[in-house]
């Protein structure tokens, strides 16, 4: 347990910037789910790429913000480009 007073203030900081952390990581796994999602449901390329564009401004946003790294961001973000080209491929 910390004895110092920075050390304490230091824990409390911590623990915000964790809660931060996990709750912006949270929101873009989800907004990825649903992406996903509707890469395997919907046939419609116009209305995935708008979905695309959403789910990488919220990776773009993640990275710079620090939780994950920006190659990891760049790594997502091609991930989900490709399911789209999948869905291009498969509809023409």
């Amino acid at each position: 347990m910390a004895h110092s007073l920075s050390a304490k203030k230091r824990i409390r900081q911590n623990l915000k910037r964790r809660a931060r952390n996990r709750a912006a990581k949270s929101a873009v796994k989800t907004q990825i789910k649903k992406y996903l999602a509707d890469a395997k449901q919907s046939a419609d390329p116009a209305a995935l790429q708008k979905e695309l564009a959403a789910s990488q401004k919220s990776i773009d946003q993640l990275a710079a913000k620090g939780p994950i790294h920006k190659k990891t961001a760049a790594r997502r973000k091609s991930r989900l480009a490709r399911q789209l080209n999948a869905v291009r491929a498969k509809t023409s």
